[in-house]
């Protein structure tokens, strides 16, 4: 899905988002990643939304999100507790969702100058 989307200049945002891959400007991204306000990361996130654990969101954590957005695929999952309130106990809301509605978020916090990051599997 192509996001018709006209961000404020210099805010990063997602432009689209498919089966397998998501947009970033014009970078294709296959697999799971954070977008934050700086950029990309690539290397934040195991291969499976399974595999999220403490020290991947520890990782998150680094960036000073005041909002996570957890895009967990084709439809919302959640994860355990104790990860939530791993960054409750940090002051950061974690939010999970199905990763369109994660990517269709994080452009308008983004726009609204919000620190936000978004930690998204693949659909």
């Amino acid at each position: 899905m192509k996001i018709d989307f006209d961000p404020p200049p210099g805010v990063i945002s997602i432009a689209a988002y498919g089966p397998g891959w998501i947009r970033v400007r014009d970078q294709r991204i296959e697999a799971p990643c954070v977008v934050a306000m700086d950029g990309v990361h690539r290397e934040l996130l195991p291969a499976r939304l399974e595999e999220l654990g403490a020290e991947h969101l520890d990782r998150v954590l680094a960036l000073g999100p005041e909002i996570v957005l957890l895009g967990t695929g084709a439809r919302q999952r959640f994860v355990d507790i104790a990860l939530v309130a791993r960054l409750a106990a940090a002051g950061v809301a974690l939010e999970m969702m199905d990763t369109g509605a994660a990517c269709r978020l994080f452009n308008i916090l983004s726009s609204e100058d919000r620190a936000v990051a978004a930690a998204l599997f693949m659909i």
